[in-house]
């Protein structure tokens, strides 16, 4: 049996509650500083945040098994200007995991409230929406379109028709009507390329929580979250780049 992954986009707004406001909400697709609200990127795994990591009492660098398929990790991480954070990542082995997107226009709701009404193993917010709650690129939900993708930029994680799970640059395979997607949400900008290079993007260049989606060079999903205002994009390139990731391609 197949864990459900849940990326939702919008989360309502509001205040999470207990350690879900320190941390950052870890799994399932799509990953990015929100522009709607001002909601710390949070990861719940079966119901549960992730938790504030208390140096002294949590094994750091090391994975551990979340649930079948689902391995979490804790790491500090710390930038060459001496920006630091502790960061959690989630990795997930899709074949043993089925990843989908949840969205409701205009009616977004808690991460609580989605995690019980999708009964999903992991959720985490997704995708840049306005202050309507609209997304503002594009959004597959169970094949039901919503929106318009984004032309030459940004980056869109998708599953098609067979269950394949692809990140992808958009600026080179853009989104095309008629691939039958069943699952998609979009970001900006792409942080690392095909092949794990940097990538080259015009971006505020100040520090904010940060959430991504990533694949790594084995074919897994990475969520990875920053809670704090700790990195700029730029940053969280160079750590991603030079981590023993072994990241192929991501997008915040």
């Amino acid at each position: 049996m197949l864990a459900k992954v849940d990326i939702i986009m919008p989360l309502k707004p509001g205040r999470l509650q207990g350690s879900a406001l320190q941390r950052v909400l870890f799994l399932c697709l799509i990953m990015l500083p929100l522009c709607a609200c001002d909601l710390a990127p949070t990861v719940t795994v079966n119901g549960t945040p992730a938790p504030t990591i208390n140096r002294g009492a949590t094994t750091l660098n090391v994975w551990s098994e979340a649930a079948p398929g689902v391995e979490l990790r804790y790491e500090d991480w710390k930038s060459p200007d001496g920006n630091e954070d502790s960061v959690t990542i989630v990795r997930f082995d899709l074949r043993h995991v089925r990843l989908t997107v949840a969205y409701q226009p205009g009616k977004p709701l808690l991460l609580s409230q989605w995690m019980q009404k999708e009964q999903a193993t992991a959720v985490i917010n997704g995708g840049f929406f306005d202050q309507k709650h609209d997304a503002t690129g594009l959004v597959i939900s169970n094949g039901q379109v919503f929106g318009a993708s984004y032309q030459g930029f940004g980056g869109m994680l998708a599953v098609d028709d067979q269950g394949q799970v692809q990140l992808r640059y958009l600026s080179q395979q853009p989104y095309n009507a008629n691939e039958g997607l069943q699952q998609a949400t979009q970001s900006t900008p792409m942080l690392i390329l095909p092949g794990g290079k940097h990538a080259h993007f015009n971006a505020d260049a100040a520090s904010s929580r940060r959430s991504v989606v990533a694949m790594d060079k084995q074919g897994r999903l990475l969520f990875i979250t920053s809670p704090s205002n700790a990195f700029s994009l730029d940053e969280l390139a160079d750590l991603l780049v030079t981590s023993d990731l072994s990241i192929d391609v991501l997008r915040p």
